[in-house]
């Protein structure tokens, strides 16, 4: 299980989005899962924003999807997640319930090669 929790939406977002999209079609033999949920104080608001996002990315909504778009109303995110204060993009590697790698970008820091980096560790859960 992947999880992306965000506070904004870049276009180096957008890019590890479609990718982890792309490794969960992949590896729906492995039953890999993932989500994005975007941390939020204005939910009604920044919906608008996850369509452009998937409209971007090619990426499908609904029954559908293979990364589910989400919100969570408050910047803070859910409390048992323990979502990185000062980061912008937080990424949860999960398997068994447990958290097998922890990627938390501050603002502006999610890049070409921190995109890449994510992507790469997703291995480590479809050991």
């Amino acid at each position: 299980m992947v999880a992306i929790f965000t506070r904004s939406i870049t276009d180096e977002l957008t890019s590890l989005v479609k990718q982890i999209d792309e490794q969960v079609a992949q590896n729906a033999d492995k039953k890999m899962a993932a989500f994005v949920i975007l941390l939020s104080n204005d939910a009604d608001g920044d919906e608008a924003k996850l369509n452009a996002l998937a409209e971007k990315a090619g990426i499908k909504t609904g029954k559908d999807a293979n990364v589910p778009l989400t919100i969570f109303d408050g910047v803070a995110g859910p409390p048992n997640y323990k979502v990185a204060e000062d980061a912008e993009v937080t990424v949860l590697h999960w398997k068994e319930r447990k958290t097998i790698v922890n990627h938390a970008f501050a603002k502006g820091k999610l890049d070409k090669e921190g995109v890449k980096k994510v992507v790469e560790s997703t291995a480590e859960i479809l050991k």
